[in-house]
Formats: structure tokens, C-alpha cells, sequence
């Protein structure tokens, strides 16, 4: 039996160490389709065009060293604004959806495009600083040297690209829980999720 959980939200605010103990809670299998695009958009740095990049993808490029580093991020923001980037995408995001077993997928349109017909749909967000705070320490104990500033305005300019773009904008779903992570701790915010989806569940 299937049952899917989409998780959409901005960067840092939580959606994917969320994703991850909901997935581990329910033996669910888990994808984070940021590592989609950002293996995508590293992909480019080696001279392919996004959609050359997107076409030729494979499993391995999923465990690029490089994939959370600030430019891979960027480079992922970029190339998800290409329509035929995200439709080569697409069919490898519904297919992991709906396997046997239950699936929890993270992004940004999961809800509102790539499963639309969700069994669960939530939207984790946070406030600009709070996220930004958050991404500058897992930078900086990567060994990046980087200001807070700069991290937060290289979220702001992501969300607003993110926002913006013609396909599948960044928003949550119509009928999507949002869930603001500002003020919770890590283990609060997996609480609220587990409760969430276990009343849907019955």
C-alpha cells in the first residue's frame, strides 16, 4: 500500500531533518528532491547545459561530495527555474511517491505539482534570520568561510527566484498544514509532524 507525505518549504527551515524522522518513524523511504536539482546544477559546473544535465543524471551523481555547499545550492536554484529541467525530473519523483511501502519526499512544489493527490501535505517554514542562523553554523562546521550576512542574503535572493519562477513556484498547497519552526526545537517540531500524520493515518 502506498501513502505519501509531502514536505515543501524554504531553505533551513527544517523540511529535511523533519523529512528524514518521519521517514525513520514509519519505515517510509525518504527523498530529498533538493539533491534532484542540486546535483543537477552541479552537474553544470562541468561545462552541460541544465537540461543536459538533468537528462544524463543518475544514482551516483545523488553522492557528489559537493551537493551542500553554498554554489551547488545556488546552482540548483538556477536550474530549477528551467520548465524542461523540472519535467525531466518529474516522472522519477512520482514513481519514488508512490512505491509500496509509504514515501516522504522534501522540496519545494512536492504538495502543489509533483504529488498533488498527497495523502499528507505539509509546509515547514522559519523566519529569514532564524534560517539563516541555522545554515551559517552547518556551513561554517563544513569549513566554508562565510559571514551571516552573506548567507542571508543568499537565502533571500533563493526565495525570491524560488517565488518568482513561471513553473511550479515555491508556495505552499492549498490544502497544505503549515509548520512555522522559529521558536520550536528539532525534537518539538518532529512531535507536532508525528502527531499530524498519525491523525491522518487513523
Amino acid at each position: 500500500m502506498s501513502f505519501c507525505i509531502a514536505i515543501d518549504g524554504p531553505a533551513a527551515a527544517g523540511k529535511g531533518t523533519i523529512s528524514k524522522a518521519v521517514a525513520a518513524h514509519f519505515g517510509f523511504a525518504h527523498l530529498d528532491t533538493g539533491l534532484l536539482y542540486r546535483a543537477t546544477g552541479a552537474k553544470t559546473f562541468e561545462g552541460l547545459t541544465p537540461i543536459e544535465a538533468a537528462q544524463s543524471l543518475t544514482a551516483e551523481d545523488l553522492k557528489r561530495d559537493d551537493l551542500r555547499s553554498g554554489d551547488a545550492g545556488q546552482a540548483a536554484s538556477r536550474v530549477a527555474a528551467v520548465p524542461e529541467v523540472r519535467a525531466a525530473l518529474v516522472d522519477f519523483q512520482q514513481a519514488f511517491a508512490r512505491r509500496e511501502g509509504g514515501a516522504v519526499l522534501d522540496g519545494r512544489d512536492i504538495g502543489t505539482v509533483i504529488c498533488p493527490d498527497a495523502e499528507v501535505k505539509l509546509y515547514v517554514t522559519a523566519s529569514d534570520e532564524v534560517r539563516a542562523k541555522r545554515r551559517h553554523k552547518e556551513l561554517v562546521e563544513k569549513g566554508e568561510e562565510i559571514t551571516l550576512e552573506e548567507v542571508l542574503a543568499d537565502l533571500r535572493e533563493r526565495d525570491e527566484r524560488d517565488a518568482a519562477r513561471a513553473t511550479a513556484p515555491l508556495k505552499p498547497a492549498e490544502d497544505a498544514t503549515v509548520i512555522d519552526t522559529s521558536d520550536m526545537s528539532i525534537d518539538e517540531a518532529v512531535a507536532q509532524v508525528l502527531a499530524l500524520i498519525g491523525d491522518r493515518r487513523g
